[in-house]
């Protein structure tokens, strides 16, 4: 399966979607989301996050960076890297001790990070459009063409 493209209506779907994911991904792999500012990256990493059975407020960490998350079992990791100056800081953070374990990592702003990170299971590009947004899943792992396609099938695509 190819990236696949969705339109989202609204917060509402968005969050759906995002539960989608976390019931795929099982709270493990690597998630990149792009888009503007404003575009709901971080609604969509709220849905991931409490699909995945996290209770409480799901908060961009655009000042601290990265986010921790204990579900369970489940160590989650939220960054956002809008605000790194340099990708080589992300070594400083220790990024390649958060990637290690094959916990859900959902990172904001990736191209930020370019360099330093390494490709991800599946990149998710957020664009306004109309009313709503248009979300595009790019897979570059097997477990993301599998997700691809659960999406693709529970959306009727």
């Amino acid at each position: 399966m190819s990236e696949i493209e969705l339109f989202l209506a609204d917060e509402a779907q968005t969050l759906a979607l995002g539960t989608q994911l976390a019931r795929l991904t099982a709270g493990h792999g690597l998630l990149f989301l792009q888009g503007d500012l404003g575009a709901g990256k971080t609604t969509l990493s709220r849905g991931i996050i409490q699909g995945l059975g996290h209770q409480g407020a799901v908060k961009s960490p655009t000042f601290t960076l990265v986010e921790p998350y204990v579900v369970g079992d489940l160590q989650l990791w939220h960054f956002d890297l809008y605000r790194l100056a340099d990708p080589e800081e992300l070594e400083f953070l220790g990024i390649r001790d958060y990637l290690a374990d094959d916990d859900l990592c959902i990172i904001e702003w990736p191209q930020k990070g370019q360099g330093v990170l390494p490709e991800p299971d599946l990149h998710i590009s957020i664009y306004t459009h109309q009313q709503g947004r248009r979300v595009v899943l790019t897979p570059y792992s097997t477990r993301a063409k599998n997700w691809c396609a659960a999406v693709a099938q529970l959306n009727r695509l």
